[in-house]
């Protein structure tokens, strides 16, 4: 008896994917429709995903709202009310796969599910670690993404963010995960994450995004990130989340690497964000004073130099991509 496919529409956004489609592909057999929204992949991206049997669409951003998230789930190719997010680097697993199909036959209760993801790094799946959730299956009907202030961030891209979309009704929560498999080098891992930590820091120093950033969030979630973006030592604290807290050293090296890179990222977040403080306030006049102290020999502070985003844009290794967390 052939097995009925279950009718959700699962949305795969890429740019240059092709080290990691095929596999991501290759787990969706199940689903009714699956759409490759692609934004204009140099590599073999679009090839692979017409090989594997899904349906390719051409993304181009007009550098507005909607970005591509919104833009995909209002698309006239969508065939069915529910849709799941699957990055290009995610794999669902074959747990996750029997509880939507039951989800679905069942019909669901919520308006929108969370997923949790487990990251692979040196060749293992954590055990631990800070856990990583999202809200990926949801009823299209009854969610959007929200417009978030952030098109003035020059190095940010044509996916919204992270921030949840806002969803009318109850979410729950799946108990099947995804594995966050990213097949391409560390190299591409920091040019990614530079571009999120410029992104996050711009929105922190402007100080009016709060509110788009967490208009997706409820309850406890809500309230801890609102405290988390404040909170003094956030490097650290996220460190210790994930290695001592969420039990990361039991994953050996893989683990402290992976905590290590959440140390890292919110210590870029909040360099980045004083650094754009003090280049305003080196602008003000009660400093000229200070400045003009030098000596007339000496370079004038560099504080209206390329942010420290630098370090890693200047190098032969960028490259842009379109997936997103920190993971």
């Amino acid at each position: 008896m052939e097995t009925a496919l279950i009718p959700v529409t699962v949305i795969v956004m890429t740019r240059n994917e092709a080290a990691n489609i095929a596999a991501c592909l290759a787990l969706l057999d199940r689903f009714a429709q699956v759409l490759v929204v692609d934004s204009d992949s140099t590599d073999a991206t679009a090839g692979i995903a017409n090989a594997k049997g899904a349906e390719l669409i051409a993304f181009q951003w007009n550098g507005m709202y909607p970005k591509k998230k919104q833009w995909s789930l209002s698309h006239a190719a969508v065939r069915h009310d529910w849709v799941l997010f699957v990055d290009a680097d995610e794999r669902v697993t074959p747990q996750l796969v029997v509880e939507i199909a039951a989800l679905m036959t069942r019909g669901p209760q919520a308006a929108a599910y969370f997923i949790d993801s487990r990251p692979l790094w040196l060749g293992r799946v954590l055990r631990h670690g800070t856990p990583y959730r999202k809200i990926a299956l949801l009823d299209r009907r009854r969610t959007r993404f929200p417009v978030c202030p952030d098109l003035h961030v020059t190095r940010m891209w044509e996916v919204e963010g992270h921030y949840q979309p806002m969803v009318e009704g109850p979410v729950e929560r799946l108990s099947g995960r995804m594995i966050h498999a990213d097949a391409k080098p560390p190299a591409d891992w920091f040019d990614r994450h530079n571009r999120y930590s410029d992104w996050e820091a711009e929105l922190a120093h402007g100080g009016d995004a709060i509110g788009s950033l967490l208009a997706g969030e409820r309850g406890l979630r809500r309230g801890a990130k609102r405290l988390l973006a404040r909170v003094p030592g956030r490097p650290w604290l996220a460190f210790l989340h994930a290695y001592v807290w969420h039990l990361g050293f039991l994953d050996g090296k893989a683990g402290l690497h992976h905590a290590l890179s959440r140390l890292f990222y919110y210590w870029s977040i909040d360099l980045k964000r004083d650094w754009l403080a003090a280049r305003d306030a080196a602008s003000q006049p009660e400093l000229s004073g200070a400045l003009r102290s030098e000596p007339a020999d000496q370079p004038a502070l560099a504080l209206s130099s390329p942010s420290p985003a630098s370090v890693f844009t200047s190098s032969n290794v960028r490259r842009r991509t379109a997936s997103s967390g920190i993971r």
